[in-house]
């Protein structure tokens, strides 16, 4: 059997039936001339598969023109398509964003809701996480409508609100016992990551601090202000503290504040994302969970660390 050094990873969406045998051809027949060779990650429930392959120097070859080519085989089913080189896929650091990608929410939105501003403050991140506006100018004009909420509502709204997203606990539990190291990387805030960061198991996290007195914020963050450079920083201390590569980290994000780590990553995965993101990502989650994550390692079904184990 001849070696090979780029897979194509399918990922059908959870709970939503399984990769047939129609969108198997489909995958198959795109790289056909070079010897495919399939691996199935999920085999009981054919979540998940790869199919392993070597193109010839002289094929002109580009992953994202067959990702792009595979999907439009599909035909919209919801199946994630990544091409990925074979080499190096499991990853030693996972540095991953928080709202809206470990967490289903964008905490200052809702704590914005619980104060009865969450429609203004709503508008401003949306427009941040679309490339708008620049982090920091949208973060301080948001905060600065959050003055005189009593502090007291972070806690409510981590009660109430926050949710942790599909297969966060299993990628983080999963990636730790194959010895990776974990870092939750917010441009949030810090009651909120330590909370996440706390129940789904990582190892670190940052997030910006709001200001308060006497039991109410003061409309203002303390500085540095922690943003797209923040995190970018936090790879590479981070890369210099374990004595590894960029090569060996996985990040995962899904708004204009996270490029900067996920073009520095050797796996830079955008999870459920803004186009902007989608476009520079090596890998894009349209339709999967974070389990996805590790399927693109070539973790199997069978490996992974769900609650309890």
């Amino acid at each position: 059997m001849q070696s090979t050094d780029h897979v194509i990873v399918l990922i059908h969406a959870p709970d939503k039936g399984q990769i047939g045998e129609d969108a198997l051809a489909d995958a198959i027949g795109a790289v056909a001339p070079f010897s495919p060779e399939l691996r199935w990650l999920d085999e009981q429930g054919r979540e998940a598969c790869e199919i392993a392959f070597t193109p010839p120097p002289e094929s002109h070859f580009n992953a994202r023109s067959l990702e792009d080519r595979i999907r439009g085989r599909l035909m919209g089913l919801p199946i994630d398509v990544a091409v990925l080189p074979l080499g190096g896929r499991r990853k030693k650091l996972l540095i991953a964003d928080m709202d809206s990608t470990i967490i289903g929410q964008e905490c200052i939105d809702e704590l914005a809701a619980e104060a009865g501003i969450g429609e203004e403050v709503a508008d401003i991140t949306a427009r941040a996480m679309r490339g708008e506006l620049g982090f920091r100018d949208a973060l301080v004009e948001r905060v600065a409508l959050l003055k005189g909420i009593p502090e007291e509502a972070v806690d409510r709204v981590i009660v109430c609100r926050i949710t942790i997203s599909p297969g966060a606990e299993t990628l983080v539990r999963t990636m730790k016992a194959n010895g990776a190291y974990t870092a939750l990387v917010s441009g949030g805030f810090e009651p909120f990551a330590e909370y996440v960061a706390g129940v789904v198991g990582f190892d670190c996290f940052q997030a910006n601090r709001l200001l308060q007195e006497n039991g109410m914020f003061t409309g203002e963050v303390a500085e540095p202000i922690l943003g797209k450079d923040a995190k970018v920083e936090a790879l590479d201390r981070l890369v210099k503290k374990l004595g590894i590569a960029d090569a060996d980290v996985l990040a995962v994000g899904d708004g204009a504040n996270d490029v900067g780590m996920i073009e520095r990553a050797g796996l830079g995965v955008a999870l459920h994302a803004k186009p902007l993101l989608r476009k520079l990502a090596d890998a894009r989650i349209d339709h999967g969970d974070l389990t996805a994550l590790l399927y693109l390692q070539g973790y199997r079904r069978d490996e992974f660390v769900t609650d309890g184990e």
